[in-house]
């Protein structure tokens, strides 16, 4: 299997076609147009005795809500809540998104409730990092999971019960100001850092607009000059997005997962001159007990005598020579040749990168 996953590399790396160009949009993103995260804390009800169950912070905020419409409960009565549940809600707010648009929340309960399935959220606002409400959320919850337990204590779970998603369950009822408008020029980020692409993104857009308006801050943040004003910026924006530019090739790694044995080198990695030897220690205990019979008429006790015979196997490969500057495709035929299983050639990587004839970065998962 080792050796099919190193082969279908090896032709990968030999017969890929030239770096391609894409787009500009697909390396990174203006900065400023993101999502924002919300977060609410509100009451799940409706739910069929899976609630918490006296938890105080859920009777407190279903107090709470019940004083918004007159009801005062007593001083001292606990409402015995197994029928709600204190919930957290997330969400992400897009950028640009308008008031009156729809949002998918997800909720999560913060207490002993054992199933949200069937419960309705209470209106809740939705705040962000700044403690502005931004949306309201409230409705049905879907829940995947399933929970059932038994007056003997066994339990069945299936999924998280405890969580589940209300779809178009929040309103967006404030935008937020992105500031690509006003403010002194854009910025474009790269996803990966990398000091040529900057450059080449740059280059591509100043020779697309005819002017040099672009120039690389770093290795990620690309400054424009642009037009002030929503409308030309925009423009600008979508003209820029879609410019393509070959990126710079990706640095040489090889990956590397001790847990599954998986290894994927790219095609940039390679390997300085290098001598290899790799053999296997193969120890067989072999335990072959024999009964001993007393003689006749001796009185004696039958017993067990222990014979163990050890033997020790050591195979023997031929030590190979890596030639200077080998490929991805000299590394497949030289690990084929001696036969290494994904934990050897995990020792035989972190060999040659210590011994400096590796060229790339080894990460270890």
């Amino acid at each position: 299997m080792l050796s099919r996953l190193l082969l279908l590399l090896a032709a990968l790396a030999a017969f890929a076609a030239p770096a391609h160009a894409t787009r500009i949009k697909d390396l990174g993103a203006f900065q400023g147009v993101r999502p924002n995260q919300l977060v609410g804390y509100g009451i799940v009800v409706g739910l069929a005795g899976t609630g918490d169950d006296n938890l105080e912070y859920a009777t407190r905020g279903m107090s709470g809500i019940a004083s918004r419409f007159g009801l005062t409960l007593p001083p001292g009565v606990n409402p015995a809540l197994k029928n709600a549940a204190a919930v957290m809600i997330t969400a992400e707010l897009p950028a640009f998104a308008r008031p009156g648009q729809r949002l998918d929340v997800t909720v999560s309960a913060l207490g002993r409730a054992r199933s949200l399935r069937g419960g309705t959220l209470v209106m809740t606002p939705l705040r962000g990092a700044d403690d502005q409400i931004y949306a309201m959320a409230q409705g049905n919850l879907a829940v995947g999971g399933l929970g059932v337990s038994a007056q003997d204590g066994s339990q069945v779970s299936v999924n998280v019960p405890s969580a589940g998603r209300i779809p178009n369950g929040a309103t967006v009822e404030r935008a937020v100001d992105a500031g690509f408008a006003s403010a002194p020029q854009l910025t474009f980020n790269l996803a990966d850092a990398d000091f040529t692409t900057a450059r080449r993104v740059a280059d591509a857009i100043n020779g697309d607009l005819g002017q040099p308006l672009a120039r690389a801050v770093d290795a990620v943040s690309i400054a424009i000059e642009a037009p002030l004003g929503a409308e030309p910026r925009t423009a600008m924006m979508s003209r820029i997005e879609n410019i393509l530019v070959t990126p710079a090739d990706a640095p040489a790694r090889v990956i590397v997962n001790a847990r599954t044995g998986t290894v994927v080198i790219n095609g940039a990695v390679r390997i300085s001159p290098a001598a290899v030897s790799h053999g296997r220690l193969t120890v067989a205990v072999e335990e072959n007990p024999t009964i001993v019979q007393p003689a006749p008429f001796s009185r004696g006790q039958t017993a067990e005598e222990q014979n163990s015979n050890i033997e020790v196997a050591e195979e023997r490969v031929r030590m190979f020579e890596m030639a200077p500057g080998a490929e991805l495709s000299d590394i497949v035929r030289a690990v084929n040749a001696i036969g290494a299983a994904p934990s050897d050639l995990v020792a035989i990587l972190e060999a040659l990168k210590q011994a400096g004839a590796l060229r790339a970065e080894l990460v270890v998962l």
